[in-house]
């Protein structure tokens, strides 16, 4: 992309600091920016309130159920603890909280500074509207404040959501005293803003000093931090098959991550900032916890402002050159021919047709050139196959019916959690595939290919690519758990009939609602569509699951004896396992088959 043209209002022979002198003030831009601002977002919140009420709802709705979840679940957890450890005050209750707290608030500083830098970046050099911001008289530093903005709104909206229910429990458990809960919105924010600023520094000094190794430094960069991640989770969790989680345990467990507790570390100033906050006043006037606490919120707020100030520094300095650097590059040669991947993938294919084979091979493509599709993908399974391989690391050594009962429980519930993970990335990245191919799509209509058979290659790459990884993270849980024969065959069936029936589902749906103005897939699946394909999913992987989930737990409590194999006949039993299992597949073929004839339908008369 050419560089940015320049401000017709400017001479073009000026120096930079005659060209400030024509710029507005930094008051008027500040007041410019902050006008629209309030009038987009007053347009996005019109927008949702009268054309996506439904989208609007379910996000409300289930944010709220989610807040309530972790509260119940937080405030059970502190109320455990002040009953076995003890109450405010006591040593043990500080250090244990804290661990907690540190803990907890590291985990969230590192993904708020890889969430802001990443967002930073598609706002400042990945965005249209930037292009245009560019030609205008605007101060390069009020750009980057603009974005920057955003980028914290964006990336630390999860961290409300996830650490205000912990803190307002924590604080209704101990009966914290009132300036605990005035202080948390001040610590919350200052907090917040810290990694973020730090992502965005990141940002801007690895695109304007890294122009040639971006790539290597991050992709290098990622795998180390990933790998050290792996291996800390994995050391943390390394427990003999006959040790039990017991003092020993979390006591080692307390020592290994003890670097979480730096006293550097702004992770670390709000969790004494909260236990201060929240202690008993003991009548002592040398001891004013108020004091305290207010002390680690000026450290905060100070450092906060500070980055604050680094980034528009960095912004002023850096942005422009690396915009430009950034965008004036070489492109690179296109490779011709095929890669190993897909004379595999060609390979495993070769029963279908040549034209599907190519159709799907296009798609593999597509989806390992976009960094945002598969580092997602292997973030998110890869994080499930840490947790199903230590699954047995905190199963009780039991054979009695009620640790068989949980592992059979826990079995379904993993399998559960894989379907529904995998709705998210069938509406995130396969419902929108017909709409991202946008002004292009004449190009497949001319090709010499039925429509029918770009829908069918689409479902296909849906369904295959997804079943491989689901299945084997569904069998490691199932061989780590050690269940019997009966629930792995029947957990696999089930993985099969969710792959299919949630690929049927969104690319049908994909094809009978495409929208073509579109280029960004996330605004793409946040629509009327892609939400309502989120909302089927997850009542279709309930419900499958159910059918067969229920049937095996009554089989595993008739086999146990007692008075449960009295009450409970195996012949009956096996009967209601295989209606279920009829159920769910006659249910997965109405899922696919329907939403697919509507969608060839809908995309035989499609004109663009």
């Amino acid at each position: 992309m050419p560089t940015p043209p320049a401000n017709p209002n400017i001479p073009a022979n000026l120096p930079v600091d005659s060209v400030c002198e024509h710029l507005p003030s930094e008051e008027r831009e500040r007041q410019i920016f902050w006008k629209l601002r309030w009038r987009t977002g007053c347009s996005q919140l019109r927008h949702f309130v009268t054309k996506a009420r439904l989208r609007t709802s379910l996000v409300v709705g289930l944010s709220l159920l989610f807040w309530c979840g972790l509260f119940a679940m937080f405030y059970g957890g502190f109320d455990f603890i002040i009953k076995n450890v003890g109450p405010p005050g006591v040593a043990y209750h500080a250090q244990t909280v804290q661990f907690i707290f540190t803990l907890f608030f590291a985990s969230l500083q590192v993904m708020l500074i890889f969430s802001s830098g990443i967002i930073l970046y598609g706002g400042l050099y990945s965005s249209v509207e930037i292009n245009f911001l560019l030609t205008l008289p605007v101060r390069d530093s009020r750009l980057v404040n603009y974005r920057f903005q955003e980028a914290v709104f964006f990336s630390s909206w999860g961290f409300f959501l996830l650490a205000s229910p912990m803190m307002v429990a924590y604080g209704l458990v101990v009966s914290a005293p009132w300036y605990y809960f005035a202080q948390l919105p001040g610590l919350m924010l200052s907090f917040a803003y810290i990694p973020c600023a730090l992502g965005a520094i990141a940002c801007l000094l690895l695109i304007s000093r890294l122009p040639k190794l971006r790539g290597i430094v991050v992709g290098t960069a990622a795998l180390v931090i990933i790998s050290l991640a792996y291996l800390s989770i994995w050391q943390t969790l390394s427990l003999s098959h006959d040790e039990s989680v017991n003092a020993t345990w979390f006591s080692e467990t307390f020592r290994r991550f003890e670097f979480t507790r730096g006293e550097w570390l702004p992770s670390t100033w709000l969790s004494n900032g909260l236990l201060d906050a929240a202690r008993p006043y003991n009548q002592d006037p040398n001891d004013l916890p108020w004091l305290e606490s207010g002390k680690y919120l000026v450290v905060l707020v100070s450092n906060a402002l500070l980055l604050h100030v680094i980034v528009l520094w960095l912004g002023n300095r850096l942005f422009r050159k690396s915009y430009c650097s950034l965008h004036s590059r070489q492109a690179r040669e296109s490779r011709t021919g095929s890669v190993w991947i897909d004379r595999i993938a060609n390979g495993f294919l070769f029963p279908l047709p040549k034209q599907t084979r190519l159709l799907i091979i296009k798609d593999l493509r597509l989806f390992r050139r976009d960094p945002a599709q598969w580092s997602q993908f292997l973030i998110f399974f890869g994080l499930l196959l840490l947790y199903f391989a230590n699954l047995d690391r905190f199963r009780q050594q039991r054979a009695d019916l009620s640790a068989q009962t949980w592992v059979n429980i826990v079995s379904f519930l993993n399998l559960a959690v894989v379907g529904l993970i995998l709705s998210t990335f069938t509406t995130r990245f396969i419902y929108p595939l017909i709409s991202l191919e946008g002004k292009r799509f004449w190009i497949l209509g001319r090709l010499p290919v039925e429509r029918d058979t770009i829908l069918w290659g689409k479902f296909l790459f849906a369904a295959g690519g997804s079943w491989l990884p689901c299945a084997g993270l569904v069998l490691t849980s199932d061989l780590v758990l050690n269940v019997s024969g009966m629930v792995v065959s029947v957990h696999q069936a089930t993985c099969l009939m969710l792959c299919i029936g949630l690929s049927g589902m969104a690319v049908g749906l994909g094809a009978m609602m495409p929208n073509f103005q579109e280029q960004s897939p996330s605004k793409i699946a946040a629509g009327f569509g892609g939400t309502l394909n989120l909302v089927l999913s997850a009542l279709y992987i309930l419900a499958v699951v159910v059918l067969t989930a229920l049937p095996c737990h009554f089989i595993l409590l008739a086999s146990s004896g007692g008075v449960a194999s009295q009450m409970l006949k195996a012949g009956t039993l096996a009967a209601w396992l295989g209606v279920g299992l009829v159920s769910s597949l006659v249910l997965a073929c109405l899922v696919t088959i329907v939403p697919l004839r509507s969608g060839l339908r809908a995309f035989r008369r499609l004109e663009v």
